[in-house]
């Protein structure tokens, strides 16, 4: 007789590792003829724009480009000025060699360190490196043994949860909404936003994501040195291709706004500003499928091997705000406060007392003009905090991104007080791995019963599983359930007690 083995595909949770590269920051800035000429370098940012990323066995390859932004205070009273570089690179991250059938990455980091000078009132020079942190997590297409028939053999289930990734879409769009100020510009200092999605419709290959992007803008007009703030809010709708996304699967979508750009109007017109930003879009498909976890045969010895299957579970979605404050003290107590920006160190995940806490540091940098009238930068860090709602078993980790929804900064009696809101859009996945039969063989026919004994008694203790039992006695969970009157559902005994174990 043969054992007869039934197996079925399991999306199940393949490599999972985080790797570090260091990218060069090295360029050049001309500063062109209708900025104000170069007093003195204030501030210079660094920030990675990732436009496309690629698997291969052992290999992560980035490509994209290193926004550079410089502040600087311009000659002759110009106040606070901003000149920016974009740096491409393509990266080559070495990673361990497993297979994958689906894959995903999220790339973080932070500016190690940056030098910049002006080595005239036209150049500047920049030097440094920004450290990028990728986060890689694959699923692999794994075969499981799903149910065993014939040869006496007795089997122990268990139902295995989890999604498959159905989708991994990182686009990157524009929309173009009107700005119109109340006089003319003589500067652009910057343009920051956040992104809300309104309305995600999913339908086969394709979806609908409809928004709005906040961008808030600080200028300052002709003849003035203050700065103002503007605020504009542009409507964008796409329609997506997306293999794989149908209807019924689970799905999160968030959008990261990643530069801006203004166009003057004619002749009194609004100008246009243009909002280009990454749309990140995760679809999962949910699963149930029973696998095989141990077996014996009343008739023949078995041979069985076991391997851990890992589920990835989509523990929630995020689509949360938290407030966070820093504060501190300015070397100057009559420093008049310019501007404020944020950013956000890599994310992760720590476990603490009272549960999973998504976590992340944010850098804030504050413009201020001293009782010399020289602008200054100061520099500020906080821990965000954002409680998960879930339950601490398995291995948590994000697919998640940050941006400063708004940021309130003032400056009194030479304090600085900061308050950035936060918002995170993304998921939290988990991941545990459970040991299930990957390969089984039926071996010699076990020895003859002793046809004299027809009945034997063990005495359980509280907790001890049925299933294990009968197979100390090869005999099958089911006649140990009809020979003590036990319930047909029971397991696990909850108390000690005595059982008759039937014979041959």
């Amino acid at each position: 007789m043969e054992l007869k083995v039934f197996r079925d595909i399991l999306y199940a949770g393949g490599g999972c590792c985080t790797v570090k590269a260091e990218i060069p920051v090295e360029t050049e800035i001309l500063i062109s003829d209708y900025l104000p000429q170069v007093f003195k370098i204030v501030k210079c940012f660094a920030r990675p724009v990732v436009l496309q990323k690629q698997l291969q066995p052992g290999k992560l390859t980035l490509e994209g480009y290193i926004r550079c932004t410089v502040y600087y205070q311009g000659e002759d009273g110009a106040g606070l000025c901003q000149t920016e570089q974009k740096i491409p690179f393509n990266k080559a991250l070495d990673l361990p060699d497993f297979a994958f059938s689906s894959w995903s990455a999220a790339v973080e980091g932070e500016t190690e360190y940056i030098n910049c000078r002006a080595v005239n009132s036209r150049r500047i020079e920049v030097r440094g490196a920004y450290g990028l942190v990728a986060s890689v997590c694959t699923q692999c297409s794994t075969e499981a043994v799903t149910a065993l028939a014939d040869c006496g053999i007795q089997q122990r289930q268990a139902t295995l949860r989890g999604v498959r990734r159905a989708a991994v879409l990182d686009k990157l769009i524009a929309a173009d909404g009107a700005m119109q100020f109340d006089q003319p510009p003589a500067a652009i200092l910057d343009v920051t936003g956040s992104a809300a999605v309104g309305e995600l419709k999913l339908l086969t290959g394709k979806a609908v994501v409809k928004g709005e992007i906040h961008a808030q803008c600080a200028w300052r007009a002709k003849g003035s040195s203050a700065l103002q703030g503007q605020a504009v809010t542009i409507p964008f709708n796409q329609i997506l291709d997306v293999e794989g996304l149908t209807e019924d699967c689970q799905c999160q979508c968030a959008v990261e706004p990643v530069g801006f750009a203004i166009a003057e109007g004619e002749d009194g017109s609004p100008g246009k500003l243009t909002a280009t930003s990454m749309l990140h879009l995760r679809a999962w498909r949910p699963y149930e499928l029973n696998c095989v976890t141990d077996a014996f045969s009343t008739q023949y010895q078995v041979r069985s091997e076991a391997a851990p299957l890992t589920a990835e579970q989509l523990a929630c979605t995020l689509n949360d705000t938290a407030a966070v404050t820093c504060s501190g003290p300015l070397p100057d107590e009559n420093t008049r406060l310019l501007a404020c920006f944020a950013a956000f160190g890599p994310v992760c995940v720590e476990q603490r007392s009272d549960g999973p806490v998504l976590t992340a540091r944010v850098l804030v940098t504050a413009f201020g003009q001293n009782s010399l009238e020289e602008i200054e930068s100061y520099d500020k860090s906080a821990e965000l905090a954002i409680p998960l709602p879930v339950s601490p078993a398995g291995e948590l980790y994000p697919e998640c991104w940050l941006s400063a929804q708004d940021v309130q900064a003032s400056c009194s009696g030479g304090t600085l007080e900061v308050t950035v809101t936060v918002r995170a859009q993304g998921a939290i996945l988990s991941r545990e791995s459970r040991p299930f039969i990957s390969s089984i063989e039926i071996g010699e026919p076990l020895a003859p019963a002793d046809p004299e004994i027809s009945l034997r008694v063990y005495y359980a203790q509280p907790g001890e599983e049925l299933f294990d039992i009968a197979r100390r006695f090869h005999v099958s969970p089911g006649q140990m359930l009809e020979a003590n009157g036990l319930e047909p559902d029971t397991r696990t005994l909850a108390a000690a007690r005595r059982l008759l174990v039937p014979g041959a």
